[in-house]
């Protein structure tokens, strides 16, 4: 009997039995058993080798297997090697950030967390919440679409133009307030100038009356793999448009390619703001962007 296979009555109907074939077989292999014959992973599967042949191909083609013509045999590919260390980078992502995101949290009292994008949407991996108590739509897990979210437009920023404009060809740009993107051009500016800030302050474009700062997080490589921003409730005596036309006054926080240099961490107002408004934030964007920094330099970047 195929040992992927349960008693009628006991098996999950969400299950893919090809799924759990290919895991069993990618486990079967150990620092003892480094190769294995085709005949072999049958008998480990519990099935026939015209079975297992299948499963087996398809493992090759995708890279979690190579075949050796000569022997015959079959050992662990390279793609197994990304999927270790996708999970060991986001484990250790995760480990740097939650003592970056408590601080935080302690020092400017808003509620602080790490995302990562999938696709159009950001991840919310991890959750610190205020001491006042941020009461909100956001929890671990929660997946929000990226275009109208501070920490989504930080991600955004990683992308290329072109990658940006296949990704959201075909969106509906449903928007969430006047200010959010209406089509792939406003979208294509709005990212523009993401970027060349560096960071992301928005006001009540996806929540109501929530305040929120994104900074990025980059890796050894410097590449962008995630960010964080802290949010909270408020801020209306800046004004939405006093609050993002925070810009550094030497842009140091631009991201890689973005044309701008200098020292980080000395804001001035932007056009649409003022000195006294944006002094509000000053402090917390600078605090959100010293801690993305700090948590880069754990994972390597310089």
């Amino acid at each position: 009997m195929d040992k992927t296979q349960a008693p009628r009555d006991e098996v999950d109907r969400y299950l893919v039995p090809g799924l759990a074939r290919g895991l069993m077989v990618l486990q079967a292999f150990s620092p003892e058993r480094r190769e294995m014959s085709l005949s072999e992973i049958a008998s480990h599967l519990g099935t026939t080798r015209s079975a297992a042949f299948r499963t087996v191909y398809t493992l090759t083609h995708l890279g979690y297997l190579l075949h050796d013509g000569r022997t015959k045999t079959y050992a662990l590919g390279p793609a197994v090697l990304r999927l270790g260390y996708g999970y060991l980078a986001t484990r250790e992502l995760v480990e740097a950030a939650l003592p970056e995101l408590e601080r935080l949290r302690d020092a400017i009292d808003w509620s602080t967390h790490l995302g990562m994008r999938d696709g159009s949407d950001v991840i919310y991996m991890l959750r610190v919440p205020s001491r006042t108590g941020l009461s909100g739509i956001v929890q671990v897990g929660s997946r929000l679409p990226a275009a109208v979210t501070a920490m989504g437009r930080m991600l955004l920023c990683a992308m290329s133009e072109a990658e940006l404009t296949s990704l959201y060809r075909d969106d509906p740009f449903v928007a969430g307030s006047g200010r959010s993107p209406r089509n792939l051009s406003e979208l294509i500016a709005q990212w523009s100038e993401d970027r060349a800030r560096g960071y992301v302050v928005q006001h009540g474009r996806f929540e109501s009356g929530v305040l929120s700062i994104a900074a990025p997080i980059h890796d050894l490589s410097g590449s962008m793999v995630a960010a964080i921003n802290a949010a909270r409730l408020g801020g209306a005596h800046i004004g939405a448009d006093r609050a993002e036309g925070a810009v550094p006054a030497r842009s140091g926080s631009a991201l890689p390619g973005s044309g701008t240099s200098g020292p980080a961490g000395h804001f001035r107002a932007g056009a649409a703001g003022s000195a006294d408004g944006v002094s509000d934030i000053s402090q917390e964007c600078r605090a959100v962007r010293n801690a993305a920094a700090e948590i880069s330099r754990q994972l390597g970047a310089s």
